[in-house]
């Protein structure tokens, strides 16, 4: 079968002519580089590719930000902050991002078009199939998305608000019909509900699902909290991949991802933490970098009864943190310190007002809520590495100065994180990552900021914010650009949360592995990847 090479050309191009030294998979020393901040976190490939035939055989080990502790889409959020790489690996996507040519190209999908944004026909594949050899035609692509937003998959509002109609014509298209235009409609297919389960996975419903996809890999064994075994499945439709498995293993910190990628103990990692992440960079080691918005942000449940329910205690919380100390104190310098919501990288990046450091504005803020029976006790949740204790601190530190008082509830994964914040919304502060990303920032915002939307992690809840978002689903050009800016200044003055400033994800791996392709939402595409 012949394999469809869409990164050739990424893989051909060196986006950064520096830090191009990389580990040797054994440990090998690297060659610090000097970067600047805008080289360290430019978007895309980083550095000179291995070049060479892919060799076949072996196990590509790699160290995940997340551990995804079910395969199942609607009860993992299939994004590469929480464990979507391997969901990605069992099932594919129907649709790629592409970072360099900026466009949502087919990929499961054989195509995908749209006159006027509004009606999109995707048509399938002849080749591809489902693992258990059933065919992914027109029917198992409305059964699956049906599942996945019937199961309150990430994005479901998104989908299940705009799509009027979705239709199998014949056995390999299917037209979506939206309610109204929808430009970036793509990245749904493109990341959780382009994820196509085949029908014999939900049958039994979610509590008997079985992870059955169309991807390059087949789960072979997981141990919980140790590592998740994908095998090559040989009959992709891509062809059979190079790797015979992938191994996905979950350490404690970014440091130590970094760590055992020097010294080959994995032979890739995925990390956000500025310290840890410039390291890497400086230290030449190829890869994949992911800029976003928001990349740090201290979430503020808004929920009834719950502190920050008053916009004072918000703007309190937010005059007290200082973003650019936070990040002298925790991250050594590094990162890009801010309290805009947009990435520099982003194109429609703009200058906003934003509020300084500011205690007096903050004591008087909390002051007028305890007036009206405010207790002024906030409850932070965070990791417990290192590095999180010590932002920890320092955050407590920042509010205690101005009059709150805070308990730390410091956890022993991401993946508690992830649940409190995102399913039993127990906390009053709490750090985390929005991670906007330049492609689609529309559906990052409108999932986090939404107020009917099932995974907004604050509760924000403002008519003004849903109307501006309402209309940018259906805008382009200037005029998205403009209501993108108004977002922002809205942010700014209700505080949804607290924001730290832009980040990113990097990818970064050894000189002998390659093949490793880039979608949306930071996942990675497996099946063409190899290890020499």
């Amino acid at each position: 079968m012949t394999r469809h090479r869409v990164a050739a050309a990424l893989l051909a191009t060196t986006l950064l002519a520096a830090g191009c030294a990389g580990s040797d998979g054994s440990g090998g020393e690297k060659t610090p580089s000097s970067l600047s901040k805008e080289e360290i976190y430019a978007a895309g490939l980083v550095g000179e590719q291995q070049a060479g035939d892919p060799v076949d055989g072996g196990t590509l080990t790699l160290a995940d930000y997340s551990e995804a502790r079910s395969l199942d889409p609607t009860k993992t959020i299939p994004n590469g902050a929480a464990g979507g790489n391997a969901l990605a690996a069992v099932y594919d996507v129907l649709v790629r991002y592409d970072q360099e040519s900026n466009s949502f190209q087919p990929w499961l999908a054989e195509s995908l078009t749209s006159d006027d944004d509004t009606t999109w026909t995707l048509k399938l594949r002849q080749e591809a199939a489902f693992s258990d050899g059933t065919p992914l035609d027109a029917n198992a692509v409305v059964g699956s998305v049906g599942y996945y937003m019937e199961n309150a998959g990430y994005n479901t509002l998104l989908l299940a608000t705009n799509i009027k109609d979705m239709k199998p014509q014949g056995d390999d298209t299917v037209v979506f019909t939206l309610h109204k235009p929808w430009s970036t409609f793509p990245n749904m297919l493109a990341s959780g509900p382009g994820m196509i389960m085949a029908p014999a996975a939900y049958r039994g419903g979610p509590d008997k699902f079985t992870p059955i996809g169309a991807g390059p890999f087949i789960l072979d064994e997981y141990k919980p909290a140790e590592e998740l075994v994908l095998k090559a499945n040989p009959d992709y439709w891509n062809g059979k991949p190079h790797l015979d498995s992938v191994r996905f293993v979950w350490l404690a910190s970014d440091d130590d991802r970094v760590k055992s990628l020097a010294d080959g103990t994995v032979d890739a990692a995925n990390i956000r933490a500025p310290q840890a992440l410039e390291k890497a960079r400086k230290d030449g080691f190829r890869g994949l970098m992911f800029p976003n918005g928001v990349g740090s942000i201290y979430w503020l449940n808004n929920r009834e009864g719950r502190a920050a329910s008053d916009v004072r205690v918000r703007q309190a919380i937010n005059y007290a943190i200082d973003p650019e100390a936070v990040a002298q104190r925790v991250n050594g310098g590094a990162g890009l310190p801010g309290r805009n919501i947009y990435s520099p990288t982003a194109p429609y990046f703009a200058e906003v007002e934003t509020a300084d450091f500011d205690r007096e504005k903050a004591t008087a803020l909390l002051e007028e809520a305890q007036a009206d029976g405010y207790d002024g006790k906030l409850t932070y949740i965070g990791q417990s590495d290192q590095a999180s204790q010590t932002q920890a601190v320092t955050i407590e530190a920042m509010l205690e100065a101005v009059g709150f008082e805070v308990e730390l509830d410091l956890l022993r994964n991401i993946a508690d994180q992830t649940e409190r914040i995102y399913v039993t919304h127990d906390y009053d502060i709490a750090v985390a990552g929005m991670s906007i990303p330049d492609e689609d920032p529309y559906s990052r915002l409108a999932t986090n900021l939404n107020s009917k939307s099932p995974q907004n992690p604050s509760g924000y809840a403002n008519p003004e914010m849903d109307a501006l978002l309402d209309k940018l689903q259906a805008a382009s050009g200037e005029e998205s650009t403009d209501l993108l800016k108004q977002i922002n200044e809205l942010w700014q003055e209700t505080i949804p949360g607290v924001a730290m400033g832009a980040g990113a994800f990097f990818i970064p791996w050894n000189d002998n592995v390659a093949g490793v392709q880039a979608t949306s939402e930071t996942l990675l595409l497996l099946g063409d990847a190899w290890k020499s």
